[in-house]
Parts: C-alpha cells; sequence; structure tokens
C-alpha cells in the first residue's frame, strides 16, 4: 500500500552508447528496480520490498520472509487506497514527529540512530514517511471497524480467566483485579475484533482486484548480520 505521497517505481535501465574501439568496454547494463506486483493500474517494486524489509529491520531486529513483504504492501495499498478515496484526514505532524522521536529513542545515541540508518540504506525521510502511513492506515481501520466490535463483560471475564491470571500465576506474580484491569482488557479485545474484521475485509477486497505477481521478491538481507550497532530496548 502506498501514502497519498506514494513512491511511484520505474524500470531503470542504464543506457550506454557505443565506445569507440579504443575505450574500456562499458559496463553491462543493470536493472536498478523492477516491477514485483502489478494492483489494478497500479505497481509495486522491488525498491518498496526492500524499504520496508530494512524498516521492519529498525523497528523489530528482524525481516518477514519476502512472499510476506510482498503479501503486506499488497495490503497497505489496499487499506491506503480506500481512505485516500474516502479523504480520510491524514496524521498530524506531531503525532509523526512523537512517533519517530520514540523510534530515535530506542538508539544509546543520534549517532548510533544515523548509522544505524545508514547500514540499513534508510533516510529519516523514509523512516518518517512509513511511519506517517502506519499511522494513517491503523487510524483508518479503527475508524472503519472499531463501532463494531462490541466487547461484553463476560467476554472481559473469559479473558482475565483464561489468558490473563494463567501466565501470571505460573511466574508467581500478584493478580490484579478483574475490576481494576478490566479497562486494559476490554481495549485489548477490540484491538482484537479490528484485526479479525480487517483480515476478513482485506481478504474478500484483494478477491475482487486484479492483482498480478509480477516475480518473487528477492530481498537480500538489508543490513550485515555483524551489525554491532543494535537498538536498545
Amino acid at each position: 500500500m502506498r501514502g497519498a505521497s506514494a513512491f511511484l517505481g520505474f524500470l531503470l535501465l542504464g543506457a550506454v552508447s557505443q565506445p569507440p574501439a579504443f575505450a574500456a568496454p562499458a559496463p553491462p547494463q543493470q536493472i536498478v528496480d523492477r516491477i514485483v506486483a502489478r494492483i489494478e493500474d497500479d505497481i509495486i517494486t522491488l525498491s518498496e520490498v526492500r524499504e520496508l524489509a530494512a524498516y521492519q529491520q529498525l523497528i523489530d531486529g528482524r525481516v518477514e520472509s519476502d512472499d510476506r513483504l510482498l503479501s503486506e504492501l499488497i495490503e497497505q495499498w489496499v487499506i491506503n487506497n480506500e481512505a485516500t478515496s474516502s479523504y480520510f484526514p491524514a496524521p498530524a505532524a506531531s503525532e509523526v514527529d512523537r512517533e519517530a522521536a520514540r523510534i530515535e529513542s530506542r538508539f544509546p545515541s543520534q549517532q548510533a540512530y544515523r548509522e544505524r540508518l545508514a547500514a540499513l540504506g534508510l533516510s529519516q525521510e523514509a523512516v518518517r514517511r512509513m511511519v506517517t502511513r502506519e499511522i494513517y492506515l491503523a487510524r483508518y481501520l479503527d475508524y472503519k471497524f472499531r463501532p463494531s466490535v462490541q466487547v461484553s463483560d463476560d467476554d472481559i471475564a473469559k479473558y482475565y480467566r483464561e489468558e490473563l491470571v494463567p501466565p501470571l500465576t505460573a511466574k508467581g506474580e500478584k493478580i490484579p483485579t478483574l475490576d481494576s484491569v478490566s479497562d486494559q482488557i476490554r481495549e485489548v479485545l477490540v484491538q482484537r475484533g479490528i484485526d479479525d474484521r480487517a483480515a476478513s475485509w482485506l481478504d474478500q477486497t484483494k478477491s475482487r482486484l486484479k492483482i498480478e505477481n509480477e516475480a518473487a521478491a528477492k530481498t537480500p538481507s538489508p543490513v550485515p548480520s555483524n551489525s554491532s550497532t543494535v537498538a536498545q530496548p
């Protein structure tokens, strides 16, 4: 999926003219980007897949499979297409600033953060763009599906009894009262309902779209495995 200021990819071919006989051979043509999927009249490029992989590495320290990265970009496209068509408002710059600052704060210093970005091939502008997109899409899904999610007191009690208490008991930790955590449990269950409805909607919507997978997206690891700069928890 792409934000309102979507980055369009093109096939860029290095074209060189025939050199004189005495000149050194020209380097072979290289494809610096390629189309990996088509959605309706739009495209997803290999550079977008690689950028998402680098962003995941920055945030989570790991990268999903190539197929999952491409699937996620397709889902982002679907959500963004509907959100922008309905004129859903973009997040405020202050929200993006806070989230971008939170990401940077996970590193021991600003220099360490910049070095990590450089190792991943990401710019600070790219991070802000992807943060903006994440906030925008998550907020649209919340707007679209939250009203339809109903959580009963019985649902909250069941979650408390079956999902909250057992792991705390196993760790020997103090068990909070149901009343003290009911609001938090309600929100967890609402978010779960939003996720379930969004997944179903995405499957149905994608089945109606013309989506062509041009080729498997090959995404080499965006950062060396022996990189010494890591985010701090």
